[in-house]
């Protein structure tokens, strides 16, 4: 399946105007060759480690044949049910793989005790966790490797025989995890997260599930040759120079699945895009939509929307205005690492770095550590939900249709709402399909996260691009029966969950982005309260 890019319109002037340009400055040929001097002399220390990803195809066949006898191993054991432990680059990817392939890998992305809980009581007996960060120190992997572990000596299991590791080289996990005895997979250091879906991170956890990770590379590696040339058909400058090379830009990239075989690229691509490029006030910020959603009807001067379809036909018409793209998963993953480096060059920041995302794990981590007494709420409605606010933001009417008015009040014409949500995602989807109930009132672009999966993506954006985003984050409030102790540790999942929100919302408020807090005692009853006073 070839990949095909094409650009209408602005996107079409941009590929036009810059392509000639890349070409005579060799950036793709310079990418391959991984020239670190491509995105400037700031960027030049941090490059440099960072782009071992245009050798992953070929580093990572050497994988295939080990992770397949694993998983072989595994079955004959009895083990059929995979679940992954990781945070953003680390389960983002995965995911994709496996839901386009069509096999089960239960993504525990979480801190929620609720989705925690609900992944260890799932067939136990039956089930391998692979425990996935690339710094080996990230915290919410370290609780679930905990946890599980305790789980798998509770029900009479090594749990060396069912905890599969994957990290960097020599990371606190690899060093602690060969000492416990530990089968451990190394990546790639000199591949960030976001880049490292054809690497061990994308490919142990899909590959262990059942996915054909030895087709997914052979779809890259067809895509290689066109991607590593000064050629004008090259798809990776053809999509960079589509999505960062217009003038005036258009920072909002609504990425859209419509008729693709691809399921759920659109959230991957995501990270790749809001922690490559949000910083510096120089940003593209993906906004994950279906067909129909209310964007799309809204013809924003600054959305430049990106369809992928399945239609190869070069003769079918592009919408005006556009760009599509078709191709096969491995070649997508691929093209878009490429594109997104080419993106980089064009605005002129360091695609490599996210020098934001720490500052939440910081305030998170201090609130943990510390554990102050919760911020009494502005009022409390009648349904139950505790309201705060931050950032500058006033409520001067204090009920939730007024709480949420004052938030979108603050919604300017080139803004973005973001509504983020620390729950339990596989239990409560209502609060997902909330994305579209917004984005039809606020007639703006609007992101949605699962907290606190999203710091790791979208995060990087919210903190280090501009000041145009209004914010509305919804937690729940844990009572003793729905906690879940974290062993070993001195605060709970729910306590964990809780700093993490509190403390992304404080570094929004310090950064000057208004925040508007919700806090629910009942969730569904909350949701449909929220969608109300929202309507």
């Amino acid at each position: 399946m070839t990949l095909r890019v094409h650009a209408t319109g602005a996107a079409g002037e941009a590929v036009a105007k810059w392509v000639p340009r890349l070409l005579a400055d060799g950036v793709a040929s310079g990418i391959s060759t991984q020239d670190p001097t491509l995105w400037g002399p700031d960027a030049e220390s941090e490059s440099e480690k960072r782009l071992g990803w245009v050798e992953a195809v070929a580093i990572s066949q050497a994988l295939v044949e080990p992770i397949i006898a694993l998983r072989d191993r595994l079955n004959a054991a009895g083990v059929t049910h995979i679940v992954l432990g990781g945070m953003g680059g680390s389960s983002l990817a995965p995911e994709v793989i496996t839901r386009t392939y069509g096999v089960e890998l239960t993504v525990l992305d979480s801190t929620d005790p609720g989705q925690v809980r609900a992944a260890l009581d799932d067939r136990l007996t039956e089930t391998a966790v692979v425990i996935s960060s690339k710094s080996g120190s990230t915290l919410e992997t370290d609780s679930q490797k905990r946890i599980y572990e305790e789980r798998f000596r509770g029900a009479g299991i090594d749990p060396r025989e069912r905890i599969i590791v994957v990290t960097d080289p020599g990371s606190p996990l690899d060093v602690s995890a060969r000492a416990d005895g530990y089968q451990v997979f190394n990546a790639d250091p000199n591949v960030g997260g976001r880049y490292s879906a054809l690497t061990a991170f994308g490919l142990v956890p899909s590959g262990l599930a059942g996915a054909d990770i030895e087709n997914l590379l052979e779809e890259a590696q067809a895509e290689t040759f066109a991607l590593v040339f000064d050629k004008p058909d090259n798809p990776g400058l053809i999509l960079g120079a589509a999505i960062a090379g217009a003038l005036p830009l258009k920072d909002k990239l609504g990425i859209v699945a419509d008729g693709t075989y691809i399921v759920g690229f659109a959230d991957w691509a995501e990270q790749l895009v809001a922690e490559s490029t949000g910083k510096l006030g120089r940003v593209l910020l993906p906004v994950v939509l279906d067909a129909d959603s209310p964007e799309l009807g809204e013809n924003l001067a600054d959305l430049q929307i990106v369809r992928l379809v399945e239609d190869e036909d070069e003769t079918r018409d592009v919408r005006e205005g556009e760009i599509e793209i078709s191709g096969s998963l491995g070649g997508q993953l691929l093209v878009w690492e490429y594109a997104i480096a080419v993106a980089g060059r064009l605005l002129g920041i360091n695609p490599f770095d996210q020098p934001d995302v720490e500052a939440a794990k910081a305030a998170a981590r201090g609130l943990l550590d510390d554990r102050p007494a919760p911020v009494p709420p502005l009022f409390v409605t009648d349904d139950g939900i505790e309201v705060r606010a931050g950032g500058g933001l006033v409520i001067a009417e204090h009920t939730l249709a007024g709480a949420i008015d004052a938030l979108l009040a603050e919604l300017g014409p080139v803004g973005y709402v973001a509504l983020q949500a620390y729950l339990d995602r596989v239990h409560h989807p209502e609060f997902a399909a909330m994305r579209d109930v917004v984005a039809a009132r606020a007639k703006r672009p609007v992101t949605f996260g699962w907290g606190p999966r999203f710091l790791h993506s979208t995060g990087q954006f919210h903190k280090g691009g501009p000041a145009i985003g209004v914010f509305l984050q919804v937690t729940a409030e844990y009572g003793a029966a729905d906690d879940l102790a974290i062993p070993d540790r001195p605060f709970t999942f729910g306590q964990f969950i809780r700093a993490q929100a509190a403390g992304d919302a404080s570094v929004l408020a310090e950064r000057g982005r208004p925040v508007l807090m919700l806090t629910l005692r009942d969730l569904a009853a909350g949701a449909a309260a929220i969608s109300a006073a929202i309507g």
